[in-house]
């Protein structure tokens, strides 16, 4: 038996050596308690992620009624959630998945990224020039969360007066994507929902009429009667690109600088050779990555590993044990600015992967460089800096350094 408990302190300092021992024992395993089979070997994962037998839509014939009575109860007591997080880009498939992913794709595209690459920079290393030389500062608050905010308030469009909105509201609403949830947080996610998509919906409205230089403009001039895009989807997907993308890079950064500044050597080579900047940063995200869990149903009847699924079972694909697994990385518990391959997991793979995985690597590349650009060295004043419980997202609380 391997005591999986995902919601511990001890796990969350670190998960790592309970990952290795359920990929030796008990590679797939069920837990009642989460109601899903979980994975946790690379291959398998993979396997499941290219095989269009699995999805992110339950099959409705598979629902049972118990089920259903639980998901009316939720459209019921949490209308605005259902309506535009549980429809989002990410809980769609087929043909309307592809069609807002076609859109946002075009709208999230190589030369809107590129436009970004200097304002990211300039941002980081503006707030980096802003600190007191030899003043210890939480990185998470005064860069790792600041930065992605304003990136994606400029993306969107957002009203500067209005940002301080944004970073609440996303942390609100992806609370319930973990499963040790209160009807306070159940409460906190409705209202922060129902305050973005408000906005949102006001916003779209302007923008039709008067529109800018902005994501919210272009996708309001995609709307149309024949719902090829509907408000609703606009909304959903607005609000997705903040919730997955800031709370991605936010967790990114801080677990990736805390890797750097454990292993010296690496950042002294990263110092001496910045052109190392592109592997570092494929391996901050590969060795502590911050999405840990994504699930996956099964649609018909499908075998993986020896094991059998029906369809409407729910797999839960734990990707930070695949990014260790010695069977895909060679020594994969040694952090390693230089390795290639490196065909992580973290932003995921196939039909789902990250659209915003080029905006979340120029974010960190940006935040890292103006650190090291400011300062060569850079002191970790914390032994144990102390990680949020979770099993869907990874991150810190904190991480107070001195530069």
């Amino acid at each position: 038996m391997v005591l999986f408990d995902p919601y511990s302190p001890a796990f969350a300092a670190n998960p790592y050596p309970v990952y290795a021992t359920l990929r030796e024992v008990s590679p797939i395993f069920h837990d009642p308690a989460f109601g899903m089979t979980f994975l946790t070997r690379y291959r398998d994962i993979v396997a499941v992620l290219t095989d269009k037998r699995f999805g992110r839509v339950r099959p409705s014939a598979a629902r049972s009624e118990a089920r259903a009575r639980d998901e009316g109860t939720k459209r019921r007591t949490l209308p605005y959630y259902d309506r535009y997080v549980r429809v989002n880009l990410l809980e769609t498939e087929g043909d309307t998945h592809r069609r807002l992913r076609r859109r946002l794709a075009g709208a999230l595209g190589p030369k809107r990224i590129a436009d970004l690459s200097q304002r990211v920079a300039c941002i980081a290393a503006e707030i980096v020039e802003s600190l007191d030389p030899g003043t210890a500062f939480d990185f998470i608050a005064v860069l790792a969360e600041p930065l992605p905010v304003i990136m994606i308030s400029e993306l969107l469009g957002w009203p500067v007066n209005e940002r301080h909105h944004l970073r609440p509201w996303s942390a609100a609403i992806v609370r319930l994507y973990e499963k040790d949830t209160s009807e306070a947080d159940a409460e906190r996610a409705e209202t922060a929902t129902r305050e973005f998509a408000t906005m949102l919906d006001a916003l779209a409205t302007e923008r039709k009429t008067s529109p800018r230089n902005d994501l919210i403009s272009e996708l309001a001039a995609l709307e149309s009667g024949d719902g090829d895009l509907a408000r609703e989807q606009l909304i959903s997907s607005c609000m997705l690109l903040l919730n997955a993308g800031h709370e991605a890079t936010v967790n990114a950064a801080g677990n990736g600088l805390l890797a750097l500044l454990r292993h010296p050597q690496s950042l002294q080579s990263l110092s001496a050779q910045p052109q190392l900047i592109d592997s570092a940063v494929e391996e901050m995200l590969r060795y502590d990555p911050p999405l840990h869990l994504f699930h996956r149903f099964a649609t018909e009847d499908a075998t993986v590993a020896g094991h059998d699924f029906r369809a409407g079972d729910m797999l839960g694909l734990l990707y930070g044990s695949a990014n260790r697994d010695p069977d895909a990385f060679p020594d994969p518990d040694e952090f390693d600015i230089g390795r290639q391959p490196n065909r992580h997991l973290a932003f995921g793979a196939a039909t789902h992967f990250c659209l915003g995985a080029t905006l979340a690597r120029l974010e960190l590349r940006s935040l890292i460089n103006a650190l090291l650009t400011a300062s060569q060295t850079i002191e970790l004043l914390e032994t144990q800096p102390e990680y949020r419980t979770g099993l869907v997202f990874r991150g810190l609380k904190r991480l107070t350094i001195r530069i």
